[in-house]
């Protein structure tokens, strides 16, 4: 009868406290580990019915190579199958630490979809997790697909954005301009789920999932993350209690077991060297008395150590020295993966030269008016936002 009360009350808090749902996937593992006698984290998890196994994955015609989630150690042959009968495997290699396997397979004379089945036992695909299929040209697929997206400040019922429209591929590197009040924070707010804005119109797909029907600790399980522009501070956690938790949880999320202790610690020195931070940050309490250079480093370190497919960096220039910002992008580029995509939110052109956009856009009254390349840029500096974005 505890057990059962106790998630009402987990769960109660996660729906209602704006301070929680703020920074919903942090705060609910600082909640479990300030509660962690009353629920775990996969209790949790489990009660908001975010850990469903899957049991099939549909490939669309033409589609011969699929990317699954696989548990360490488990051998893919004669375990997928198409209907009754297995598949014949022709590649199988780990794609990265993650428990990544990639299967490069024949499919049968009567592909018209078929449905591949993967024994729960052995491969697990949390819901918000879609399969990534890459054709056999080997065109990048979208992982953004933002239609028309409209939201308003739920408070006030002011509309900001009105109709944004956005496609980000894999590998890609966007970068979002505009004045101030355009809407550019606004539209990464309204991707992570933030509660202090109301989607009214649009759609937002990621990963080929309905972005908008998560809630917003899915959202960032599913792999979005994002850097604030004035990252919080949580006193009474360290640093690496924190980092463990959340590893662990995006680990649970994608059905691989836990890191133990010392797998924990290693695999923490091998980010902290990555992002060249010194080990004693993970000894301090999450941003209390940082600076504001190592709180936008601190955020780095946490999207090194639970990865992301997409990342979303709102004014991480902002503050930063000269020294600081190159600091930052090295970091970012170092941890950045072929396939992983990036959005950032700037005023500026010197984090541009640093991280090389694919993508440049203008954002001008609540949606994008202009896209181009680096070269935008350019004409921003001499002639300003407002002629930019009136050009067509």
């Amino acid at each position: 009868m505890l057990k059962h009360l106790n998630i009402s009350f987990v769960q109660a808090i996660g729906q209602s406290n704006k301070g929680i749902r703020k920074y919903s996937f942090f705060y609910l593992i600082i909640l479990n580990k300030l509660v962690k006698i009353r629920m775990s984290l996969p209790d949790f998890l489990k009660a908001k019915k975010l850990l469903p196994p899957i049991k099939t994955v549909r490939l669309q015609r033409g589609e011969k190579r699929v990317i699954i989630r696989v548990h360490p150690g488990k051998d893919p042959n004669n375990s997928i199958r198409e209907g009754d009968s297995p598949i014949q495997i022709e590649k199988c290699r780990t794609e990265s630490e993650m428990g990544l396997l990639s299967l490069t397979f024949h499919p049968s004379p009567a592909f018209n979809p078929s449905i591949f089945t993967l024994p729960p036992h052995r491969y697990h695909r949390p819901s918000s997790l879609a399969v990534r299929a890459t054709s056999a040209a080997g065109t990048p697929q979208p992982l953004l697909q933002v239609n028309d997206l409209r939201a308003k400040i739920l408070e006030s019922g002011v509309e900001i954005l009105h109709g944004v429209n956005l496609t980000v591929n894999e590998g890609e590197v966007h970068a979002i301009m505009g004045k101030n009040g355009s809407g550019k924070s606004t539209f990464a707010k309204v991707l992570v789920g933030h509660p202090d804005y109301e989607v009214t119109g649009g759609s937002v797909v990621f990963k080929g999932e309905n972005l908008l029907e998560m809630e917003p600790e899915e959202r960032s399980l599913a792999g979005l993350f994002m850097s604030f522009q004035s990252p919080v501070e949580i006193p009474g956690v360290s640093n690496d209690e924190f980092l463990v938790m959340a590893y662990n949880a995006r680990r649970r999320k994608l059905g691989l077991p836990e890191l133990g202790p010392l797998e924990c610690f290693s695999y923490l020195m091998e980010k902290l060297q990555l992002v060249n931070m010194k080990p004693d940050f993970l000894n301090r309490n999450v941003n209390e008395g940082f600076s504001g250079g190592e709180r936008k480093r601190n955020e780095i370190l946490q999207l090194a150590v639970l990865g992301a497919d997409l990342a979303i960096l709102d004014e991480i220039d902002s503050g930063l020295d000269v020294d600081a910002l190159r600091d930052v992008a090295s970091a970012v580029n170092r941890i950045r993966a072929p396939k992983n995509s990036l959005m950032m939110i700037t005023h500026y052109r010197r984090i541009l030269d640093l991280l090389n956009p694919t993508h440049v856009h203008v954002m001008d009254k609540g949606k994008i008016a202009r896209t181009g390349d680096i070269s935008i840029v350019e004409t921003i500096e001499t002639e300003g936002y407002e002629t930019v974005a009136a050009l067509t």
